[in-house]
């Protein structure tokens, strides 16, 4: 029997509000079992550009109307780690040099995406830390977003299907409606469930893939009651 997944951290003071008592549940969607199992292929590839994105205050995707802002998600997958050694702990894992390389090159491209979050959420292992470090020292808004270490970002990633949910939970609990854009930091196989479920799509994030998503909403609980499982819409892939 699995282990109960741990609690997300208390709501910190930031907020506009704070959450409802009532547990926030994602809504069920005939495109995605709630007993979600990634398939062992992408069943599609999803290109990025670089092209500097429509403004936020756009009309909303998914048929929204006008004056409906659109939520961005960003699940961003840390880069790759060294092995360690004997004595090292997994949780304490630090980059390879490819590993800050490619961090690098992603943070270059959100950049020229116009894909940056003003709240981060981040694991507190070594390599998702360390990720976040070399993407605020070559992006300045990236070192201008709000972030929360969260423990127990990197245990609910390895417990079957419960990653997206404890992702929802954690956005709506620290941000705000003002927050148009939100980078979520972690590991698989979690974060690749939760960007599947969220989008309906089969996403597979190698290490430092960034999966873009888009939703409509006056709220982040609107957006994620609204869109539901499979409703997100999946803008690309960033990779190295």
């Amino acid at each position: 029997m699995r282990a109960p997944a741990p609690p997300v951290p208390a709501l910190l003071s930031r907020c506009s509000s704070p959450p409802s008592s009532a547990p926030l549940r994602l809504l069920t969607s005939s495109r995605t079992p709630a007993a979600f199992r990634p398939p062992p292929a992408v069943a599609r590839s999803v290109s990025v550009s670089v092209d500097a994105p429509a403004a936020a205050t756009e009309p909303a995707v998914l048929g929204a109307p006008s004056s409906m802002p659109r939520r961005r998600l960003i699940l961003l997958r840390h880069g790759e780690s060294t092995a360690g050694g004997r004595s090292t702990r997994d949780h304490d894992r630090p980059l390879s040099k490819a590993g800050r390389a490619d961090a690098i090159s992603v943070s270059n491209k959100l950049q020229q995406m116009g894909w940056i979050p003003e709240l981060i959420l981040c694991s507190d292992a070594m390599r998702t830390k360390e990720t976040l470090k070399i993407l605020q020292e070559h992006v300045q808004g990236l070192s201008e977003a709000v972030v929360h270490f969260i423990p127990s970002f990197y245990s609910i990633a390895a417990m079957d299907g419960q990653t997206a949910e404890h992702l929802q939970k954690a956005i709506c609990e620290y941000s705000s409606d003002e927050i148009l854009t939100v980078m979520c930091m972690g590991h698989n196989k979690g974060w690749e469930e939760a960007a599947s479920m969220f989008s309906g799509d089969s996403v597979a994030l190698e290490t430092c893939n960034a999966a873009l998503l888009e939703a409509a909403g006056k709220s982040w609980v609107e957006a994620f009651s609204v869109a539901g499982l499979g409703g997100w819409k999946l803008h690309g892939i960033v990779k190295p």
